[in-house]
């Protein structure tokens, strides 16, 4: 029986609202991690994991929270995912000590993932063509406005300290949002038995999961501790759980990634250049914000103010981007990566030639690196899987996004270690030149990827 208009139109609202929580969560502590490591005296070591820990369970999970959608009803995982995402919101929000937070933060990460890719399913089963168009383009604006908004949500309400909670608001507002989400989504998303022969890959999420932890635990506690044996057994335990994930996905009968995806020349590239360029992005917003609070003594609001040029490059080169993609294809990729990069060189330049430094004079240049990003977001796996089968497109996708996840703790703990490093040598202002130069060399890898890549991108019906 076909629903009404009315209810599509909500069940659409309920999963709008999961993945703006989701994109709300996964920014808001770049601004708000030096307050909370001072209130819950973590040091550096906690301003690393605050991100890190969300974004690794999010990716490690991710495809295994859609099969489980598969397996068990996309309605009931969903209302799970949301229900678990608000009460761990509400334990980030109590939290008394740096364990706390950053387990609470690994249980939002895990229950994100279990949560975000049940929308698009319950969606695809229940909308009409036509009304499938409608609800997909209300998707872009604002899941980029959300990924936008992160920091400038979080600098306002740590500013506007309501009811005396300070930080701990910017987890709180979760529980009103969630709690309303709930009760619309037990209300209207329809209900769904499952495929109960869906096979999951649980020893393989065991080995990823194992890879990532170990390998971003090694390098956060190597650089706090000059790199001990703990941290280097840690990293090399990362190692050995790397070679044991890519066994499993070799002779598994139902593995997490489909072992012909890597035959794949387009997509292989699209995902070594994801992996780079969103742990750039990832990077370079976390240590902007912090060299503005711990460099330039901005409060967090002012630091979430001085980050939004950025913001507005990317908007304006997402507007941009529909108009121009289709007429010079993939080398919109490497315009962006170039445009990115002369952002980031000015910034060094900037930094090397003026002794006194303010936020306004970086502005032109943190605009211009948004501009470089917004021209990648979308379009570096909109080509990466130009050449991909159908049959193929559902692995490809969930692989992709959980990888673009992945890549976001690693670019975080990766940069901020560089970042904490050299601030205790070198100060921090010449910590900041230096991974710039860094993230200039990361950058300068992905543009000779571009030419690997399909010269057409991929349907919009394979996403």
């Amino acid at each position: 029986m076909q629903k009404s208009k009315l209810i599509l139109w909500l069940i659409l609202a309920v999963v709008l609202v999961a993945d703006v929580m989701d994109m709300l969560d996964s920014t808001i502590t770049n601004i708000a991690a030096p307050v909370i490591s001072q209130s819950l005296k973590g040091g550096q070591t906690l301003m690393q994991w605050l991100g890190t820990s969300y974004v690794l369970a999010m990716g490690v999970f991710l495809v295994v929270g859609g099969r489980l959608g598969d397996k068990y009803g996309q309605r009931r995982i969903f209302l799970i995912g949301l229900a678990g995402f608000t009460l761990s919101s509400l334990a980030c929000g109590l939290a008394v000590n740096p364990t706390m937070i950053i387990v609470s933060r690994l249980l939002q990460g895990s229950f994100g993932a279990l949560l975000i890719p049940q929308g698009m399913a319950i969606m695809t089963k229940n909308f009409p063509r036509d009304m499938m168009r409608k609800a997909f383009s209300t998707f872009g604006p604002v899941i980029s406005i959300s990924t936008i908004a992160g920091p400038v949500v979080a600098g306002f309400l740590i500013h506007a300290n309501i009811l005396n909670t300070g930080w701990r608001s910017i987890f709180l507002i979760n529980l009103v949002i969630g709690l309303i989400g709930f009760i619309i989504a037990c209300k209207t998303l329809p209900k769904d038995k499952g495929d109960k022969s869906v096979v999951l890959d649980t020893t393989g999420s065991a080995l990823l999961g194992c890879m990532m932890f170990l390998g971003l635990y090694g390098l956060i506690s190597g650089e706090n501790s000059e790199w001990d044996k703990k941290s280097i057994a840690m990293l090399c335990s990362g190692l050995v759980f790397f070679g044991l994930f890519v066994w499993r996905q070799l002779k598994a009968k139902n593995p997490i990634i489909k072992p012909s995806l890597f035959k794949n020349r387009g997509f292989t590239s699209g995902l070594v250049m994801g992996l780079i360029f969103f742990a750039i992005v990832a990077g370079i917003n976390f240590v902007l914000s912090l060299f503005l609070q711990l460099g330039l003594k901005s409060s967090p609001f002012q630091a979430a103010v001085q980050l939004i040029p950025m913001s507005l490059g990317i908007i304006v080169s997402s507007v941009l981007t529909p108009g121009i993609i289709n007429k010079i294809g993939r080398k919109i990729i490497t315009i962006g990566l170039l445009v990115s990069l002369a952002g980031v060189l000015g910034m060094y330049f900037i930094l090397i030639m003026n002794s006194e430094i303010t936020a306004w004079i970086l502005a032109p240049t943190i605009f211009v690196m948004g501009l470089g990003m917004g021209f990648c977001f979308g379009t570096i796996y909109d080509f990466a899987i130009g050449d991909i089968q159908h049959e193929e497109a559902g692995s490809a996708s969930g692989t992709l996004s959980a990888v673009q996840q992945l890549s976001g703790s690693i670019g975080i703990a990766v940069i901020s270690s560089f970042f904490f490093s050299f601030i205790n040598t070198k100060g921090i202002v010449s910590s900041m030149q230096i991974n710039l130069l860094i993230i200039s060399a990361a950058l300068l890898v992905c543009i000779p990827i571009v030419g690997l890549l399909p010269k057409n991108k991929g349907e919009e019906e394979e996403h």
